[in-house]
């Protein structure tokens, strides 16, 4: 065999090797991105779950509240105070099980809201917060729970960053003609010059998989993305069609 032959079967054994490693790359990325989506997914699902759980038990609580006022008129017909106190006292605690800071009008976006807002706001760090969102939008439930969910979750890892004097979380979120406008903006020690894929990429942990999970969604519906940094602050604006 000539040297000439030794020299392409090496060129070719070489371009091969380079192309499984490519494929094989590309297999696990794939696999790693799937098994993300799949794990948000199945969280975002759990959340809107026990979101219609709360839902159904304020409304049961609605259904029953002529009962309970008779029981009470009852206890207080025979000047029983006390089991009129220990009644009001059971009620008092099923209401306590109720916690809900958003009415949205979407159910999907209330679930991911009250869980991740309600959660920032025990853990000490100020949220300001409006939103309200169409019951039905061109971008389905979990989509729209995917955004907002890692909107959030970024925005309280950056806010744990900073000290907590500094901490601050602003999240609006409404409906601008066509579109749904989503904000969020947050406390930050990063700055950042350039927000472009290579930042994103080189991101490590929950926080580089949330965005790039969030540029998919935007992308898949043709939507509009903005992030700016500025001293001490990171906002992220979203539009979406409707």
């Amino acid at each position: 065999m000539e040297i000439k032959d030794i020299f392409l079967i090496f060129l070719a054994s070489a371009a091969l090797l380079a192309s499984a490693s490519i494929l094989l790359r590309l297999l696990i990325k794939t696999y790693y991105e799937k098994s993300t989506e799949a794990y948000q997914n199945k969280l975002v699902k759990n959340q809107i779950e026990e979101v219609n759980n709360v839902y159904m038990t304020m409304r049961g609580w609605r259904h029953d509240y002529h009962n309970h006022m008779q029981s009470l008129k009852a206890y207080l017909a025979m000047d029983d105070i006390s089991e009129a106190k220990v009644y009001l006292d059971k009620l008092e605690t099923d209401l306590d099980d109720i916690n809900l800071l958003f009415d949205t009008g979407n159910i999907g976006v209330d679930a991911i809201l009250n869980s991740k807002i309600s959660l920032a706001i025990h853990n000490g760090i100020p949220v300001d917060y409006k939103a309200t969102v169409p019951k039905r939008t061109t971008v389905t439930d979990i989509d729209l729970c995917v955004v907002i969910g890692n909107l959030i979750d970024n925005a309280v890892e950056s806010c744990e960053k900073v000290p907590r004097e500094q901490q601050f979380i602003r999240l609006y979120i409404g409906q601008f003609k066509e579109q749904l406008y989503i904000s969020v903006s947050n406390a930050t020690n990063e700055t950042v010059r350039k927000l472009d894929e290579e930042y994103i990429t080189h991101k490590r942990g929950n926080h580089g998989h949330g965005l790039k999970r969030i540029n998919l969604i935007v992308e898949k519906y043709d939507g509009f993305i903005n992030r700016k940094n500025e001293a001490g602050v990171f906002v992220t604006e979203i539009m979406l069609p409707l």
